[in-house]
């Protein structure tokens, strides 16, 4: 991306803004913090809030480039080399500090040392790495996954796997023996014995799955309304790992409702929502999620305006949700997702965003919208006309207190020559539909004061942009016309609805 389209970009997870140079420590986190995630770029010369470009001084660029190749240079662990650069925007020097994603993880901050100065990417925040994601970043320098660790606490032949042998023969075709358990990845040898990796502890059904990972579940629940106050119903799913995603799924289909649709000649039924879509989802949520977060579960959440998965674990490094369309692929639990593409829950790698894209450009109405909350993934299916009468009313709100203050009016109010009312205002407002000339609004409501008019109605509803005037830049134009604005006409539906 170009760098005036880069600048135009929100902070996140990689991009970051500066005025000036900040403090060694605050530079030193952030260049840590992007080396250990999806890499970053960090501007300064911008401020970020409200977004300033502000620029660097001339005389001040190469004294600042070697201070901040020194900072990086003494202050981060393992070495750091970044990409440091200047550009002109505007007539204003940027310098652009870009770091890559690193391959010797875990970066930190020297004088720190790995427990307390390993520092990862949250949002648009540096946060210090406790214990769990410290390990997650060895095992990723190491290639290894969590979901491969062996399990030294279980007895293999203690573990209940044979409803999960039932369903793999079922969905596979093939018995899950042994060898196929070895094939697999699923079982490991160590020091001559067989153990169960935390992949298979997972499939299990076993007691101590849940004694281990009392976390590897699903709540599901629908509230009422578009809060999360009460519930109408909900649901734990607990069972072993390869069969959640479809209970969960059958507890969306049980509270969204399915129509009929005109397609052609024919009637078809049609969920509210794309319910494959959703499907795919909830799947990713499972075989993708953390499982090395301790005490963060799925989450399945469904309003009356959306329905909402929440996945523990942020999104891999290379994946990017705005490229939907592009097939992506990056596989976190690397011996879960190949049994479940045995299963036949997933699909070929790199698929899965793209039938999610797909089936959306089917649902208009429906607007998929995705972010990244903390150490959390989350996902939402939102129905566009409640969310925009949600926004019409919180938006009518801020209206109904800025004009009423302006020309204290209340509902129970009747129009009078020292008080106008609510029914005034709505009459003027439709009356000026169009441009419409003060003579001609102060006749259709009675008035031959011009200036009380002026003062009671008109300089009110303009200081508001409630109305506009024709010709803004010379407010004494005898030729002057008023007319409603979008505002306005926001205004005058919430009055004529509560009239």
């Amino acid at each position: 991306m170009k760098v005036t389209e880069l600048i135009k970009q929100s902070e996140g997870r990689r991009l970051e803004f500066k005025a000036k140079l900040p403090a060694v420590s605050d530079i030193a986190k952030t260049i840590v913090a992007f080396a250990n995630d999806a890499g970053g770029e960090l501007f300064i010369g911008i401020r970020d809030e409200p977004r300033e470009l502000v620029g660097i001084k001339e005389d001040s660029l190469i004294r600042l480039e070697e201070q901040i190749s020194n900072i990086i240079h003494e202050h981060c662990y393992p070495v750091i080399i970044p990409d440091i650069s200047v550009h002109t925007i505007e007539g204003a020097y940027l310098i652009r500090v870009q770091v890559y994603r690193g391959s010797n993880l875990p970066y930190f901050l020297k004088e720190k040392g790995k427990t307390k100065g390993t520092y990862i990417r949250v949002g648009s925040t540096n946060r210090l790495a406790d214990s769990e994601i410290i390990a997650e970043l060895e095992r990723q320098k190491r290639n290894i996954s969590f979901d491969s660790e062996p399990v030294h606490e279980i007895v293999l032949k203690d573990l209940n796997i044979e409803p999960f042998k039932l369903f793999y023969k079922e969905k596979a075709g093939d018995e899950l023996n042994s060898g196929s358990l070895k094939k697999l990845d699923l079982i490991r040898e160590y020091h001559g014995n067989w153990l169960a990796v935390n992949a298979l502890v997972l499939f299990s059904d076993s007691p101590v799955r849940e004694q281990i990972f009392p976390y590897a579940k699903i709540e599901c629940a629908r509230f009422k309304g578009t809060t999360s106050h009460e519930f109408i119903d909900k649901k734990t799913i607990t069972g072993n790992i390869s069969v959640q995603p479809e209970i969960a799924y059958e507890f969306i289909l049980r509270h969204i409702n399915k129509g009929a649709a005109v397609k052609g000649v024919y009637t078809e039924s049609r969920w509210e929502y794309p319910v494959i879509a959703i499907r795919e989802v909830i799947r990713n949520a499972v075989v993708h999620r953390d499982y090395s977060l301790v005490g963060k579960d799925i989450k399945v959440a469904v309003y009356d305006d959306m329905v909402e998965i929440t996945s523990p674990g942020k999104l891999m490094p290379s994946i990017d949700f705005s490229q939907m369309e592009a097939r992506q692929s990056d596989i976190r639990n690397r011996i879960i997702a190949p049994v479940f593409k045995k299963l036949g829950i997933i699909d070929q790698w790199g698929n899965g965003l793209k039938l999610i894209s797909d089936e959306m450009k089917a649902y208009p109405e429906i607007e998929f919208r995705w972010q990244e909350t903390g150490l959390q993934f989350q996902v939402q299916f939102v129905r566009r006309e409640i969310q925009q009468q949600q926004e019409l009313q919180q938006n009518l709100d801020v209206l109904w207190q800025q004009v009423s203050t302006k020309l204290g009016l209340s509902w129970h109010q009747v129009g009078t020559k020292l008080a106008p009312s609510w029914h005034q205002v709505e009459k003027l407002l439709d009356f000026c539909s169009g441009p419409r000339y003060m003579k001609e609004i102060m006749s259709e409501l009675g008035w031959k004061d011009r200036t009380k008019f002026r003062k009671k109605y008109i300089n009110p509803l303009l200081e508001t942009g409630i109305i506009y005037m024709t010709d803004p830049e010379d407010v004494k134009n005898p030729k002057q016309q008023y007319y409603i604005s979008e505002k306005g006409k926001l205004l005058l539906i919430g009055i004529q609805t509560n009239i």
